[in-house]
């Protein structure tokens, strides 16, 4: 019997999630200031997960290439 492909590899764990734990929507709204001590951990409010941005996009070839030609251009009227 083979494994589902979404049970094989450790790092599926580590991928965005849209649904938070009942600890992490905690933690969560401690680190914003919004959980007293004293509150019930049941009905809590919505917690807003986002994914994160991974980083910027590279520039083609053609981008660099026009940018090169504006830069050298710039240098020569002045």
């Amino acid at each position: 019997m083979s494994l589902d492909k979404s049970l094989k590899s450790k790092d599926m764990l580590e991928r965005h999630r849209n649904v938070l734990s009942r600890a992490e929507r905690i933690e969560h709204l401690k680190d914003i200031g919004a959980w007293p001590e004293d509150a019930s951990p049941f009905g809590l409010p919505k917690v807003a997960h986002r994914k994160a941005a991974v980083g910027k996009k590279t520039k083609t070839k053609k981008a660099e290439a026009t940018e090169e030609k504006e830069s050298k251009e710039e240098k020569k009227e002045e």
